[in-house]
């Protein structure tokens, strides 16, 4: 099995910081890209940031400039660090990692974190 778990969220006014972060853990050979998706009430979940295990990295255009997705191997864990927040920027905010599970086989499976809200009020 495998599990992964963030933390980080809560309330912040505007123009606020929040750091995000997700941890995976179980049966993992090998973890290939990471990224955070947020929901909001009533919209579709959308790609917030994505990193490679290269540490390339991809953003949402309405979070470009203002969020950096970051990752550390070592742990299997992936960061968000989340500056200048917006009231929009309110969701659920989930993790992503797309991985192998075993040597023996080179299957990826992906996997979903249980979601963290994040919520930008004054």
């Amino acid at each position: 099995q495998v599990q992964l778990v963030e933390s980080g969220g809560g309330l912040v006014q505007p123009g606020g910081s929040l750091r995000l972060s997700c941890v995976a853990s179980g049966s993992i050979f090998s973890i290939n890209t990471m990224a955070w998706y947020r929901q909001a009430p009533g919209k579709q979940r959308e790609l917030v940031a994505g990193i490679t295990t290269g540490d390339s990295t991809n953003y949402g255009d309405s979070v470009k400039g203002r969020f950096t997705i970051s990752r550390d191997n070592a742990k299997n864990a992936v960061y968000l660090q989340m500056n200048s927040l917006k009231p929009e920027d309110t969701a659920v905010y989930y993790c992503n990692a797309v991985l192998r599970r075993t040597y023996y086989s080179d299957a990826y499976f992906n996997y979903w974190g249980q979601g963290t809200q994040v919520t930008v009020s004054s």
